[in-house]
């Protein structure tokens, strides 16, 4: 869906999840306020990070959960939230999307930027690097058009933290995964695994790797 009324303040795209009644569908929004700046190249792994299956199915998912209180049907954990969505990203291309070179660039050019907000997100907060300085490594580590630059750096120094749970949470399902793999052996299935991930909606990365051990103990047995 574009976005009626982008800012130059505001983000590439956002997701926002359906009502709780269920009267109104998820969607996500596409900022075309610069259409010169529009990353093309990014459009696929765009729509696997904020429609299917990142955000939109992970929260619907929990918002449909049965005997589940509220503030866990809709209530989000970034680190998981985020870190489901850039898997998202990223595990399309083992089942065989991504065909079009231009496009698997897209989702190596998000994952480096994922990467390099873990930079800039700890100096920013941690090492007290100025605004210039962020700017500067942004323009030297990605492909970011100016106006999304502009937009992300000024995100992450009102937000602490939140830039840096993409990965962490990306790296933290890829390791349980890799682990249920290496344990399971042929016992391993992939659709079970994600059906684990998902199926008590959003968690701490800790409960989340006690669910998963759980279950490799459970299918062992």
């Amino acid at each position: 869906m574009m976005w009626p009324h982008p800012t130059s303040s505001s983000p590439a795209a956002f997701y926002e999840q359906p009502s709780a009644d269920g009267s109104r569908p998820g969607a996500y929004y596409i900022n075309t306020l610069d259409m010169r700046g529009l990353q093309i190249w990014e459009m696929e792994t765009l729509a696997h990070h904020e429609a299917i299956p990142g955000h939109h199915m992970q929260i619907s998912i929990a918002q449909e959960l049965e005997q589940m209180p509220k503030f866990r049907k809709y209530g989000g954990y970034n680190a998981y939230a985020e870190g489901w969505a850039l898997y998202s990203e990223y595990f399309p291309k083992e089942f065989g999307y991504y065909t079009d070179p231009y496009q698997d660039f897209g989702r190596l050019a998000d994952e480096l930027l994922r990467a390099v907000r873990l930079v800039v997100d700890t100096g920013i907060h941690a090492r007290k690097w100025t605004h210039q300085q962020v700017v500067d490594y942004f323009r030297a580590n990605t492909p970011s058009s100016e106006r999304d630059t502009f937009t992300e750096v000024n995100r992450y120094i009102v937000w602490p933290g939140q830039a840096c749970g993409y990965k962490v949470g990306m790296m933290k399902i890829l390791e349980l995964r890799e682990l249920a793999r290496k344990e399971l052996g042929k016992k391993f299935n992939l659709r079970d695994f994600h059906d684990l991930v998902l199926k008590n909606g959003a968690l701490p990365l800790n409960l989340l790797e006690d669910n998963v051990r759980a279950w490799i103990a459970k299918q062992k047995n």
